[in-house]
């Protein structure tokens, strides 16, 4: 395989009371405290099965995905979601990431971090928001807090999980639902995990949109069965632990005596709808706009016409 430049540009007790509170054996699992009083509750009287009242932190197209199959849960009166309200972070775009667009959209109660309203939830809800959640945070919420990450944890625990999948080669990969742990990021428990095969020569945006339909769907089948769920929890493996940090504009510098041309079109697929690809051309940074994958033969065959006609050039002026 040859890449060719097309463009360039230089949980509950069992049998308990109404209004008990849920065993703290997720609290155990996920590494939290809590007070046995319940003013982490904040008073409230603690729900044994949905509707249940959840607070969604998220930012992009991913986790806007997410928001929308809560949404529809609680339009679709399948009481599932009796309350839905959204936090995001600032952004300089006046119309804000997607998770904002589609929250003032549908008209639901929005937050800039680190306002997270004063509202009573059952359960927190993160896809993709790329802020730690403090401890007496997470304890507010008397079901903890979900993450639908879109990695098969420990695999690519970090910001950049689906880029990382497809730079690296990935052929399998998925969605993980765990609980949010304080101070570090996607080390908490897994309540479900999924995984798929991921098609040949898939972009990360379009992989993008094939795990956030998964995730979202995963989020729902859990919340159905939320007391279960965190009760049948299991702590992440220590082994296969690997990391998926941010990608920065040094990522897309090819460098040509190092990376196959495999690895130099997996990085395109990864990174090239975010940041193109740069290269050095006489000295000057040039950015490659559009890449091309060419049969080896097919290059071999237009190489030899290059040097055939290289070579009548020559003759002729003779």
């Amino acid at each position: 395989m040859r890449v060719l430049v097309r463009r360039c540009w230089a949980p509950l007790p069992a049998g308990g009371g109404a209004g008990r509170r849920p065993s703290p054996q997720w609290q155990s699992l996920a590494g939290l405290g809590g007070s046995p009083g319940g003013e982490d509750y904040r008073g409230a009287r603690v729900r044994k099965k949905p509707p249940w009242r959840v607070l969604f932190f998220g930012t992009d197209q991913f986790a806007r995905e997410a928001l929308r199959a809560l949404h529809a849960a609680r339009e679709n009166k399948e009481e599932l979601i009796e309350k839905l309200e959204v936090v995001t972070v600032p952004s300089p775009s006046p119309k804000g990431l997607p998770v904002k667009q589609y929250a003032v959209q549908s008209q639901l109660p929005v937050y800039e971090w680190p306002d997270v309203g004063s509202g009573e939830y059952d359960v927190g809800v993160v896809a993709s928001f790329g802020r730690l959640l403090s401890e007496a945070l997470i304890l507010k919420f008397p079901y903890g807090i979900l993450n639908v990450h879109p990695s098969c944890l420990p695999r690519w625990r970090g910001p950049a999980p689906i880029i990382h999948t497809v730079l690296h080669g990935d052929t399998i990969t998925g969605v993980t639902i765990m609980q949010i742990r304080p101070k570090r990021f996607d080390v908490g428990p897994i309540l479900r995990q999924e995984t798929i095969a991921v098609p040949p020569k898939i972009t990360a945006k379009e992989l993008e949109a094939v795990l956030s339909r998964l995730g979202a769907n995963m989020l729902i089948s859990v919340l159905k069965n939320l007391p279960e769920s965190l009760n049948n929890g299991r702590q992440q493996p220590a082994a296969g632990v690997t990391h998926a940090p941010k990608i920065s504009a040094g990522t897309s510098c090819i460098q040509w005596e190092k990376q196959t041309s495999e690895e130099i079109f997996r990085l395109y697929r990864a990174i090239g709808n975010i940041i193109p690809l740069q290269t050095l051309w006489m000295d000057h940074t040039i950015k490659l706009l559009d890449l091309v994958e060419v049969n080896s033969s097919v290059l071999a065959g237009w190489l030899g016409w290059c040097s055939i006609s290289d070579a009548q050039e020559n003759t002729n002026g003779y």
